[in-house]
Parts: structure tokens; C-alpha cells; sequence
């Protein structure tokens, strides 16, 4: 029987901080709203580790119902390790999803919220314009003594007309151990429309036009955005700019970071952006996003891979945002994919040979892969002056159920164009 490898983050990290009521202490119910993958988010601390598929099942004496459980188990045990090793910078909101402690944020602020905010003990931190998307927010600090979920219940009801959220933080959507990978052929055709990346940054060999950090200590090279990049690169992008949103913060990823470099993207003229994270809901990011929609921008997003039974991955979720999955080279889904609240295509996302940061030849597997392969198919036709849509439907090939379903969207697109 054949054995398929999978490539299952693992955080490697002490665990220290006592449980909370809100999260540490139920971690079946309130951890189990909160995110995936969070392989490489510390800038190297974190290290993916290689499970055989025996491990977590694949129908080696499994249902597809007991390996869709272990995923959804071991994404609680990952976040509830990420709380304990960096308790001082990350806390869980009031929906259980991680996020920067001691921070909340703020759209469409009244003054007299502000106000009522400031006598409660919230203090301004920040006022900022998110570049090139309109969209103005202020950052709050929580009182002292205070519980981030705690602050972010008075918060809302202080400003009853405001938009009040945690800085929720998203994760990579895939392994983080490719730097590069080969195309069929000679080599893919130039794509000279702009592409933009939010992720971490990439290393040697990646070839950009421009990258800026939105994070303390970015731009810092990642196994994870070289792997990005690096795909970009082969599949013909010629125009790339990087939004790096981790560098080496531990509360990297966060929608603030994401929200600014996705407007930093959208305003240097990028028409398509992909991001190979995955988080919870947003108001901050799902403005801007839309913002960015407006702008004429595409949004390309994986779905992540903590299994079926993972909440509905956000950036992938919101609306108009194209959501990609990944197969395998038999065209099979991948088994820890997660889901969207819609699919749009696949793309090849396992049995694929990289190299990471240092040169090291690395098995690559995840829907962070197949991502950028949909994204730049989707720059080749708009440089082509077609429809992107009308292109990759006529290019994507009709797998599992006739027509399009929640497993593969509307079919996989590129699947001969990754040597395997």
C-alpha cells in the first residue's frame, strides 16, 4: 500500500503560562474557533516536522472523520503552545482567536467614543491612513489588568457605532521548506503584470521589485516566502513586490501588518496579490481587501490545511477573494486541506521536490503552493489584455463531481506545469 507523506507543522515550544478561563482551560470549545498553520511564524523558531500519513491517518485504519478530528486537534494544541511561549506579546480575543495583547482596533471612531474610551482607561497608541485603501484606524491600548477579551467587550460598548476587533494573526498555509521549484518545459513565458506578495520575505534567488517590512525586523528572509517568491518566479512573474508581515515579530501576521501591506501593494500598482496565510474573520483586513477590490485588485488566498473540520479560512472567505486549494500528483485532494466558505480553483500543492533557505532540497506539500501557481496563471491572462476568468475556467481541468464542488472549486489549473 502506498504511504503519502505529510507535511504537518509542529511548534517546538515550551510550555510555560497557566491556562485561561477563555481559552487554555476549554480547549475542545473555545481554541477550536481559532487558526491553523503555524509552522515558521516565528522566524525560524518554529520547524516543521514530517509525519508519515500513518500518523495522522489516511485510510491506513482511519476515517476520513477521524483524520479531519486529529487536524482539528492538533491545530488546538499548536495555538495553545504558541499562547504559552509567547504570553507576553499574544493573547486570545473574545472568539478565541490569537492576537497582539494589550492591543485592540478601531474604525469609524465617534469622538465622544474616544473620549468615553479615554476616561474608561483605553489609551491612543496610533492613528493611522492604511496606504492606498482609504481606510483610517486607530490603535488601542487595553488598561492594565485588563484581559484582551475582556477590553475588547467594554471596548464595543463604549463605541457602540464603532468597529472594535482584536489584531487578529494568520498563519502560512503550508510547510515551510521550498526555495524553488522546477517547471515543465524551458521556462515559463514573462509575465510583466504586477504581482504582489504578503508573507514573509524571501531569500537569495527570489527575484522582486520591491519589498518593505510591516513587521518589527522585516524584511527578514523566510523559508516560507522563498518558497512563495521563488514559485512566482518560475511560473514567469518578472514584476513582484513583497509585503513582508512577520519579519521577527511573534505577533507577526497580524490584519493590522496585513491590512498595510496589502494597501502598500494595491498603491505601487499591483493587479493581483496572493497570500498563503490563514486567520480568522477580520473587519480591518475584510476592508481592506474589499478596498483593494475596488481598486481592481485580484486576491488570491489558500485555504489552509487544517482539514475539513478547521474553521472557514479568512483572507480565502471573504468575498470575491479567489480561494485556492491543493492536490496531489494524482490529482487527489489533499487530505488536511482546509476550506473556505467558497472554492474557487486547485492547483498542484504536494509531491514536489524545493529547496529552502539554505540551499537544502525539501519535500514541499500544502495549499501555500498550489496559491501562487493560481495567481500567476490568473497575471498571465490579465497580461495577455483577456479575461483571467474565462482564461482559467477554459484552462482548469473538471476533477471529482461534475462541474464545479467544494472539494476542487471549478477545477485544477496548472496541473502540467509542475515537474514531479
Amino acid at each position: 500500500m502506498r504511504r503519502t507523506f505529510l507535511i504537518i507543522p509542529l511548534l517546538v515550544l515550551a510550555i510555560g503560562a497557566p491556562a485561561s478561563a477563555q481559552g487554555l482551560g476549554g480547549l475542545g470549545g473555545t481554541l477550536d474557533r481559532g487558526l491553523g498553520d503555524v509552522g515558521d511564524v516565528l522566524g525560524g523558531v518554529i520547524e516543521p516536522v514530517t509525519r508519515t500519513a500513518g500518523d495522522i491517518g489516511d485510510g491506513l485504519g482511519e476515517t476520513v472523520a477521524q483524520v479531519a478530528d486529529r487536524l482539528r486537534r492538533a491545530r488546538i494544541d499548536r495555538i495553545a503552545d504558541l499562547l504559552r511561549r509567547n504570553r507576553d506579546t499574544i493573547a486570545l480575543d473574545r472568539l478565541g482567536n490569537p492576537a497582539r495583547r494589550g492591543e485592540l482596533l478601531v474604525m469609524d471612531a465617534a469622538p465622544s467614543g474616544v473620549a468615553a474610551a479615554g476616561a474608561a482607561g483605553f489609551a491612543v497608541m496610533e492613528e493611522s491612513e492604511v496606504e492606498g485603501l482609504g481606510l483610517s484606524v486607530l490603535r488601542l491600548s487595553v488598561p492594565e489588568g485588563m484581559d484582551l477579551d475582556e477590553a475588547e467587550e467594554t471596548l464595543a460598548a463604549l463605541m457602540p457605532s464603532a468597529s472594535v476587533s482584536a489584531d487578529v494573526l494568520h498563519f502560512r498555509s503550508g510547510s515551510a521548506e521550498a526555495l524553488q521549484l522546477a517547471f515543465a518545459g524551458s521556462g515559463a513565458a514573462r509575465i510583466d503584470t504586477a504581482v504582489g506578495m504578503i508573507d514573509g520575505a524571501p531569500g537569495k534567488g527570489v527575484s522582486l521589485v520591491a519589498q518593505r517590512g510591516f513587521a518589527k525586523g522585516a524584511p527578514a528572509p523566510s523559508d516560507h516566502g522563498s518558497a512563495v517568491g521563488s514559485l512566482l518566479n518560475h511560473a514567469g512573474v518578472a514584476n513582484l513586490r513583497v509585503a513582508d508581515v512577520y519579519g521577527t515579530d511573534p505577533a507577526g501576521g497580524n490584519a493590522l501588518a496585513i491590512a498595510k501591506g496589502l494597501g502598500w501593494l494595491v498603491e505601487g500598482g499591483s493587479k493581483v496579490v496572493t497570500i498563503s496565510l490563514v486567520g480568522p474573520e477580520s473587519p480591518l483586513v475584510s476592508r481592506a481587501v474589499a478596498a483593494a477590490q475596488k481598486r481592481g485588485t485580484i486576491v488570491v488566498a489558500a485555504v489552509g490545511n487544517d482539514g475539513p473540520a478547521s474553521p472557514p479560512a479568512y483572507p480565502a472567505s471573504y468575498t470575491g477573494v479567489v480561494a485556492v486549494t491543493g492536490v496531489d500528483r494524482h490529482d487527489r485532494a489533499l487530505i488536511e486541506a482546509g476550506r473556505a466558505l467558497h472554492l474557487d480553483y486547485a492547483a498542484p500543492g504536494a509531491d514536489m521536490k524545493g529547496r529552502d533557505r539554505k540551499g537544502r532540497s525539501k519535500e514541499l506539500r500544502g495549499t501555500s503552493y498550489a496559491t501562487p501557481l493560481v495567481a500567476a496563471r490568473i497575471a498571465a491572462a490579465l497580461s495577455g489584455g483577456g479575461n483571467w476568468r474565462r482564461a482559467l475556467d477554459g484552462e482548469a481541468k473538471d476533477l471529482g463531481v461534475k462541474g464545479a464542488d467544494d472539494t476542487y472549486g471549478r477545477g485544477l489549473v496548472c496541473g502540467s506545469c509542475v515537474k514531479r
